[in-house]
């Protein structure tokens, strides 16, 4: 168990990460300063009577009157409005945030807490793709940590370890190849919805889900990687490894490659990134086999089918608020697609066409971000019409 006095508060409590951090706290000790989500107020009321937080942040103000009724029996503050998040990334209790937001709203409270000094527990990957020049620096200047809540990249950071910086000339971040990896296109084109949110060893929400499945995912964690690590593209060496088992690597100038292993569980995940740098046994996790699993398979991904990750790597190619527009256009064509209003092969297309058609300025601000946010997503809007005669 970890040393009492640590306290967190955990944005977005009520999605699968947030609800196993709430695990991890409660299985290690750990204290719950405060909670927030934006829409399961029934989940998050429950959460709030386990865990007794100081405060719960919702941005919807009703919602949030409406939780503070339901709560009134309680010591816990209601907070409501757009502002109550980042008062939850910035109260003084909690020295670590975890940030497990969907999409680019995570990145106001994420830069919140990096500009308090706070360890930040990162979960989200659109708040590090689209701005991660401005939240690294922020970080780097406030003297906050971040530690990410992904195996892939957890494992580079703990292989990282073995080593000394200077003498890394690679990572190797594999990736599960989703729940189609080696079907055709023509195989593709009639993906419902419901198949592509199955994923074959994780539990993840849906957007996070079909991500995995068209390999946006692993264009936006190569993204990830070059920020938290000082990485170029071509340092990131991309490998398809179905059984999830090896969580990715670390090369190193004497030609070694350092990997990190363990069955595939996020617990395990989260609990580094709340316990670092103690090691404790995770409740519920069981220690790997080998002899078990008895092979492990790597292979190259199929760029041409899966078009996401080669939209991901021209956008790291053309940088800047380029990054934050694949990251943008992402989102917005998952949604158009579980809306059934574009097909699953169309969400590649999409992305591609908004980095190779928006002109963007170069610029690294939060109001730039944001705004090649908005331009991108506006102009995934626009191709639903051309897209759906299609499907």
């Amino acid at each position: 168990m970890i040393d009492g006095a640590r306290q967190v508060a955990v944005l977005g409590s009520t999605g699968s990460v947030g609800k196993q951090a709430l695990e991890v706290c409660r299985s290690q000790g750990i204290r719950v300063a405060a909670l927030s989500a934006r829409f399961n107020i029934a989940l998050l009321e429950k959460q709030a009577r386990a865990f007794l937080p100081d405060m719960v942040a919702v941005e919807d103000s009703a919602r949030a009157s409406a939780l503070k009724t339901a709560l009134a029996d309680t010591s816990v503050r209601v907070a409501g409005g757009p502002g109550a998040v980042i008062e939850a990334a910035t109260m003084r209790r909690a020295d670590t945030v975890v940030c497990a937001i969907v999409g680019i709203a995570g990145l106001a409270p994420a830069l919140a807490a990096a500009r308090e000094g706070k360890t930040l527990a990162l979960a989200n990957k659109e708040s590090l793709v689209a701005g991660g020049k401005l939240l690294t620096e922020t970080a780097r200047a406030n003297g906050a940590t971040i530690l990410p809540i992904d195996s892939e990249h957890s494992a580079i950071f703990q292989c990282m370890r073995a080593g000394r910086r200077e003498d890394v000339t690679g990572v190797l971040l594999t990736a599960s190849g989703g729940p189609f990896f080696g079907m055709s296109a023509e195989e593709l084109k009639y993906i419902t919805p419901a198949r592509a949110v199955k994923h074959p060893n994780w539990e993840m929400g849906a957007k996070i889900s079909v991500d995995s499945a068209t390999l946006m995912n692993k264009g936006l964690e190569l993204i990830e990687a070059m920020w938290l690590f000082g990485l170029s593209a071509d340092q990131v060496e991309i490998v398809v490894h179905r059984q999830s088992v090896v969580h990715s690597g670390v090369y190193y100038r004497d030609a070694s490659l350092i990997c990190q292993l363990g069955v595939p569980d996020m617990r395990s995940v989260i609990q580094y990134a709340l316990t670092y740098p103690e090691r404790l046994p995770v409740e519920g996790v069981g220690r790997l086999s080998l002899t078990a699993m008895g092979s492990l398979t790597f292979e190259k991904p199929d760029r041409d089918v899966f078009t996401c990750l080669s939209a991901c790597e021209q956008a790291a190619a053309r940088g800047g608020l380029y990054l934050a527009a694949a990251s943008a256009a992402g989102e917005a064509a998952v949604a158009l697609f579980l809306e059934g209003k574009i097909g699953f092969l169309h969400i590649g297309d999409i992305v591609m066409d908004a980095v190779n058609r928006l002109s963007l300025p170069n610029e690294s601000g939060l109001e730039s971000v944001m705004q090649a946010d908005a331009l991108a997503r506006g102009y995934v809007r626009g191709q639903a019409e051309r897209y759906a005669p299609q499907l």
